[in-house]
């Protein structure tokens, strides 16, 4: 397959600016200073502002290198930081990197943030035709492709408003729709997709998908691992401005979650000042228990767990809930189980939940816990606050590999023979 995108070496810095931290400066120092840079400036008018203490040699990206074939889906996931947005940027020839090079063949269509490629002034039709013109098309190649654009945004009724009258989802729809039915050869798509509905979230996946099947490329950003999982058949994992890992979607979101999941089994608040929640409810601890005890040995897939969390309750009479949700490490949600609601006595209450054996399949398990009250105002909303690994057992027989499903509980099952 042809080289689409080829990154080599590539560096993006900046010069953070810092403010000096004296709480009070005199005005003498302050001419003083300015004449000491002044001075400076003129003596070697080429030396660069990062000699200055205030200011800061940051690097977005450092070294970054790979290839994009055509016709790859291509996830870019990390954490806030990661240089993601810049990266994007650079490809979309938005910014100029520092070091290294970037070749791409063909035109780019980018939806990076909202308001980007518009101008807000114009109508949503006159957007089509002046994007259009950008990717260098004809006005014959846009007026084919128009009614389908439209179709897709469903903006029909504001096509001859102003887009600055839009709000950030119509914005969204008619932008994403425009970067899709113009048929780039490469499509770059940033976080704010996550600006519209999930229908129509649903339905730019879909489209980004057959983007794909018809030979053109794809460049997703996103922090919804499951989304990303099903669109994208590689992802590049950015941490700190350099590549981590790169390589196949499921092996690259699986070790950049599991990266993110330090392994707690016990979370303690021995401080009710500090502890979390409020005048009604202060959590004491979280812990994942075995068969009674705190887990200190490993736990597989045959093993009974519970959850179970203390809290000092504050309002008697009060109505209070208690929900527990479970995430593995693809980030889908296992399940989310739920209490019945009654009131509990002052002090020290502690609230268990059981997760039967020979449920929860073999991967990486995050908690988040919930305390409600009155069913419906939430005292407590913490999510990770717990994380535990179980892990497959010894079996006999052909199978060796990774059991597929979200669970894999033991049923009951029955067969016979028909006589």
């Amino acid at each position: 397959m042809t080289t689409v995108i080829s990154v080599q070496n590539l560096g993006k810095k900046y010069i953070l600016n810092h403010q000096p931290q004296e709480r009070y400066t005199a005005l003498r120092d302050v001419m003083a200073n300015s004449a000491k840079k002044l001075a400076h400036k003129l003596r070697y008018p080429l030396a660069i502002a990062e000699n200055d203490a205030t200011h800061e040699e940051f690097w977005a990206l450092n070294n970054v290198s790979f290839d994009i074939k055509q016709g790859d889906r291509v996830g870019i996931i990390g954490g806030n930081g990661a240089g993601k947005s810049t990266l994007l940027k650079i490809l979309s020839r938005i910014t100029e990197p520092t070091a290294g090079r970037v070749k791409i063949k063909g035109r780019v269509a980018s939806l990076l943030e909202v308001g980007t490629g518009f101008h807000p002034e114009l109508t949503g039709r006159e957007n089509i035709y002046l994007n259009g013109a950008i990717l260098g098309m004809s006005k014959a190649d846009i007026k084919n492709r128009f009614d389908d654009i439209v179709a897709f945004a469903e903006v029909e009724r504001f096509l001859d408003t102003p887009v600055k009258r839009y709000s950030s989802g119509m914005y969204v729809r008619l932008a994403f729709s425009v970067a899709a039915h113009l048929e780039p050869e490469v499509l770059i798509v940033d976080e704010v997709l996550a600006v519209g509905d999930a229908q129509f979230q649903k339905k730019c996946l879909g489209k980004m998908h057959d983007v794909g099947l018809e030979g053109r490329t794809v460049l997703f950003v996103s922090h919804n691992m499951t989304a990303l999982k099903g669109l994208c058949d590689k992802a590049i994992w950015l941490k700190s401005g350099s590549v981590v890992q790169e390589g196949s979607a499921e092996d690259v979101v699986s070790s950049y979650l599991q990266n993110g999941m330090a392994i707690k089994v016990r979370q303690v608040w021995d401080s009710p000042e500090t502890a979390p929640g409020d005048k009604s409810i202060r959590l004491h601890s979280v812990k994942v228990t075995y068969e009674g005890d705190e887990v200190s040995k490993v736990i597989d897939v045959s093993t009974s767990l519970n959850m179970e969390f203390v809290f000092w309750n504050y309002v008697a009479g009060a109505q209070l809930n208690f929900s527990i949700v479970l995430y593995n490490n693809q980030d889908v949600c296992i399940f989310n189980s739920v209490s019945e609601a009654k009131s509990y006595p002052l002090g020290k209450v502690i609230g268990v939940c059981q997760i039967p054996k020979n449920f929860l399949n073999d991967a990486t398990y995050r908690l988040r816990l919930l305390i409600v009250k009155d069913k419906s105002t939430a005292l407590i909303d913490l999510d990770n606050v717990v994380t535990f690994e179980v892990h497959d057992i010894e079996r006999t027989g052909a199978w060796y590999g990774k059991w597929i499903g979200a669970v894999r509980p033991t049923l009951s099952w029955t067969t016979f023979s028909q006589s």
